[in-house]
């Protein structure tokens, strides 16, 4: 009776004298992790066999550095370099060696970055990857000599760089030393950059503060994991100087991706694949004498005889530009209505039969990415070239992506930057024109429309690799032009090439758009027109107007002229190109 007047009191004794061991089992520690995103315990091994990515979320944990290391390199490649190096406390910072030893004992590692050379699919490359167990991987004076000292030897040994960057930012305790640092590494990529050698920087998750503002942005080529945390200033400290709400998504790779600054998000299950493409892409390639033997092997396609196509490819460009079609001799505004069609290949659609290892690149490293201009890296017959293309939509959804063909600032710039690096690992240049012209819009004057066109011609003029740019459907005004500054112009048969859209024309000079298909005829704007103006100087017969059923034989006519372009390029240095391309433009 009295113990059961007090049930609660007995209870909580009861309760804390109680033996748990025959009622809740004994789980080894490390079995179970916590996902921080989703809050949910998920089984450690199912982590590790998921490349530490939660199960259920799909929430990326952190990666130890030797972990990193053995999901992106060939295994037994890896060879570290600098494994130990000196303490360093240059302020005499109190507690700051204790600190370090603190950690060292922690993570087993000598400094918050483990460098060195490793294979990545057969391919040798300089490797370095921050832990952010190791005080946050904040970058002091080791940190910033093992990184200088890696990139050092690699520029020695003529190896490629790649980084994997996690940092909360400088190493407070040694104050401005800390600061060098980011002075330091990026003198030593400038170094590697200018010996022609390539640098890849993938951002984890955090990538912040001065890593961010040094050698983690210098990258040649710039990945990032899907939503990593990358920014200079951290969210916290922004909110709070400026006083206002941040934009959902802020400062992620996703946010950087849409604003210009990362090339492509790469999901870690995919990192060793693209890692091993891009070193493939960079590394030496066949020649164009092989190109061209390899190119007369020609298989059928769609059907057709290769005597078809070998014939189709060996028509004169006078020839191809008057010959008759199904439906006659067109008119000038027939080859404009042509242009404009809405199946008309694509630039994408040339580029992924052409290229079929084609990877897309992204963003202008100043604003923006645009999707109205598609660049990017691949191999040509195994030669490495870069790929631009101005991109049109098929259909209503595609045109607002792709803003109807017509690039903005960002676009032109971000062709300007692959062109750049395109000359820095000598990789040909191929360009596919189709744009009824520049973006015409308010932000775009904001942004220096005609600045970022005028950088394009001035750049081009002087690139010192092979330039090709083939004008597949509209060619508007210096929308077009600004990437067709090239050693060779060649233009599709029914593709159009003008100073302004015939209805412009017809609208300024005549005051009536209507006249347009008059305006056409007097603007000799067609590929015949063209040939004979030397404007151009071949153009790609279209047995039917291109679309879909024909890709296969005009890709392989253009196949064997691509190969043909780059056999009679190789021979020319860096100088005699742009001077070629110099007198191509001065003569008229």
């Amino acid at each position: 009776m009295l113990r059961d007047m007090f049930k609660k009191t007995y209870t909580l004794i009861d309760t804390k004298y109680k033996n748990h061991s025959k009622n809740e089992p004994n789980i080894p520690e490390g079995l179970w992790r916590k996902c921080k995103k989703c809050g949910q315990p998920v089984y450690g091994e199912d982590v590790k066999n998921n490349n530490y990515i939660c199960p259920k979320c799909k929430a990326y944990f952190r990666v130890h550095a030797y972990r990193r290391i053995d999901l992106v390199t060939d295994p037994g490649t890896f060879e570290e370099w600098n494994a130990q190096m000196e303490f360093s406390n240059p302020l005499g910072f109190p507690g700051y060696e204790e600190k370090v030893r603190a950690a060292q004992e922690k993570t087993r590692l000598n400094e918050a970055i483990v460098t060195g050379s490793c294979k990545i699919q057969g391919q040798k490359s300089a490797i370095g990857v921050c832990d952010a167990r190791f005080m946050m991987s904040s970058m002091g004076h080791v940190v910033g000599e093992k990184i200088t000292r890696m990139v050092e030897r690699a520029t020695e040994e003529k190896l490629p760089v790649i980084i994997f960057a996690c940092s909360g930012g400088a190493r407070m305790q040694e104050g401005c030393i800390s600061l060098m640092q980011m002075a330091k590494t990026s003198a030593a990529l400038k170094r590697h950059h200018e010996a022609g050698q390539l640098f890849v920087s993938v951002l984890t998750d955090p990538t912040t503060g001065g890593v961010t503002a040094s050698f983690a942005m210098l990258g040649d080529v710039i990945l990032a994991e899907p939503g990593a945390l990358i920014g200079f200033a951290g969210p916290r400290v922004i909110q709070q100087t400026i006083g206002q709400k941040l934009p959902e998504g802020f400062q992620r790779a996703e946010f950087l991706l849409e604003h210009g600054f990362v090339d492509k998000i790469v999901p870690r299950e995919e990192m060793k694949e693209v890692l091993g493409q891009i070193l493939r892409v960079h590394g030496v390639g066949k020649t164009a004498d092989e190109i061209v033997d390899n190119s007369d092997k020609i298989q059928d396609v769609g059907g057709e005889s290769q005597s078809d196509i070998q014939n189709c490819a060996g028509v004169s460009a006078h020839t191809a530009a008057q010959q008759k079609t199904v439906s006659g001799v067109k008119t000038a505004w027939d080859h404009v209505l042509l242009s404009r069609k809405a199946d008309r290949p694509t630039a994408l659609d040339y580029i992924t039969r052409l290229f079929p290892d084609f990877m897309e690149l992204h963003g202008d490293r100043y604003y923006g990415d645009d999707g109205a201009v598609i660049g990017g890296i691949a191999t040509f017959h195994g030669m490495p070239v870069t790929v631009i293309g101005q991109q049109k939509g098929k259909t209503t959804k595609e045109n607002l992506k792709y803003n109807f063909g017509m690039p903005s600032p960002e676009g032109y710039r971000k062709a300007l930057r692959l062109m750049k690096q395109a000359e820095a690992f000598g990789r040909p240049v191929i360009c596919f024109v189709d744009t009824p012209g520049a973006f015409c819009g308010i932000e775009a004057e904001e942004r220096g429309q005609g600045e970022a066109i005028a950088r394009n011609l001035f750049k081009m003029a002087d690139l010192k690799v092979p330039v090709l740019s083939i004008v597949i459907g509209e060619g508007g005004s210096g929308g077009a032009l600004a990437v067709a500054v090239a050693n060779q112009v060649w233009m599709m048969e029914n593709a159009v090439y003008s100073v302004l859209s015939p209805e412009g024309f017809a609208s300024i000079l005549w005051k009536d758009s209507k006249k347009a298909a008059q305006a056409a005829e007097v603007m000799k704007m067609t590929a015949k027109d063209l040939l004979e103006l030397h404007v151009v100087d071949q153009v790609i017969p279209e047995p039917v107007p291109a679309c879909a059923e024909e890709m296969g034989r005009i890709t392989e006519v253009l196949d064997q002229k691509i190969g043909g372009f780059l056999s009679e390029m190789s021979g020319l240095s860096g100088e005699e190109l742009a001077q070629q391309r110099y007198e191509r433009f001065r003569a008229f």
